[in-house]
């Protein structure tokens, strides 16, 4: 399975484990690692700047060939931590970033500097071509079957505007839970996949039971949008807490977006807020159950480790 993301990061096979919030950490990538794949991290899954510098460490001494390890940055102002978290991923080193959420210019610039690459989420043409303007070494291509934030676009529709307008390449992110699923995203033109839901469920992943079991129980019908996490719409199993509280904007909130000079506060506020609660999920049994997920769980039938799943990808 040779391509240009396994040249890109000198991979075995051109799969990424996806950057999940609270969900991704060092043993999961450092598993994905061996078996050939890359792996990517939130730093935003570290409070501190000393936790992020230990796990860049970890993952360093855990590094084997044929494996790639990266993180993941909000790039916009609801993350006031970027800048310095950049500084300390670009001090330490890695072997690429991949950035969400707003523009990748100091990113690009400060990583290239210091030999890592940059790949950029992107949800249409518009933005990919800026970040190619920009230099981004490639671009995460988000579809409508992605988990999390997500596009609108189909995957096919996605990869194919994407490939026949730029000239980096393009990855794609949302749908896929089996190896058929890869094989289609590269046959549409991309070179590599970012897999995240799937490993929700592992062995590795630094979440309750509950959680996991909830993505073998759950299946792709049962996935919703909400803004009630980060004021952006959000992909989420449809828990009966989920369904209590409803998956809108409160009125106020709408209120307040309407104004320019409080609108960027609001949905800094709302970011806080959603986050808590979904840590508090992740982290513990509770009946506030807000789990993110995407509609690849239909392919989840056990907890199982990383080693399994990935094997279930590539053969």
């Amino acid at each position: 399975m040779q391509t240009k993301l396994t040249e890109l990061l000198n991979i075995k096979y051109p799969i990424i484990q996806a950057p999940m919030f609270l969900v991704s950490n060092v043993a999961m990538v450092t598993e994905a690692m061996k078996c050939g794949i890359a792996g990517c991290i939130p730093a935003l899954n570290y409070r501190t700047l000393e936790e992020l510098r230990a796990a860049i460490k970890a993952l360093k001494a855990n590094k084997v060939d044929g494996g790639a390890f990266g993180f993941n940055l909000i790039v916009n102002k609801s993350n006031p931590k970027a800048k310095e978290q950049l500084r300390v991923i670009c001090e330490e080193g890695c072997d690429f970033i991949l950035t969400s959420l707003g523009s990748p210019e100091e990113t690009i610039r400060e990583a290239h500097a210091v030999g890592i690459k940059v790949f950029c989420d992107i949800t249409d043409l518009r933005f990919a071509q800026k970040v190619e303007a920009l230099g981004a070494d490639a671009v995460v291509a988000v579809n409508n079957e992605a988990g999390g934030h997500r596009g609108n676009l189909s995957p096919k529709d996605l990869i194919s505007t994407l490939v026949e307008n730029l000239k980096i390449p393009v990855i794609s992110a949302g749908g896929v839970g089996q190896k058929s699923d890869i094989d289609k995203m590269l046959s549409y033109g991309a070179v590599g996949v970012s897999v995240g839901s799937p490993f929700i469920a592992s062995e590795e992943a630094s979440v309750t039971d509950e959680y996991k079991q909830a993505c073998v129980d759950y299946g792709a019908k049962d996935i919703v949008m909400t803004e009630r996490i980060s004021g952006t719409p959000c992909t989420v199993i449809n828990t009966p807490y989920v369904q209590k509280i409803g998956t809108k904007s409160t009125w106020i909130e709408n209120l307040l977006n309407k104004n320019r000079k409080l609108k960027k506060w609001v949905k800094m506020i709302r970011f806080s807020i959603g986050m808590k609660a979904t840590e508090k999920a992740a982290k513990k049994a509770t009946y506030k159950t807000v789990w993110v997920a995407g509609p690849s769980i239909e392919h989840t039938k056990e907890i199982l480790p990383v080693k399994d799943i990935v094997a279930k990808l590539i053969n």
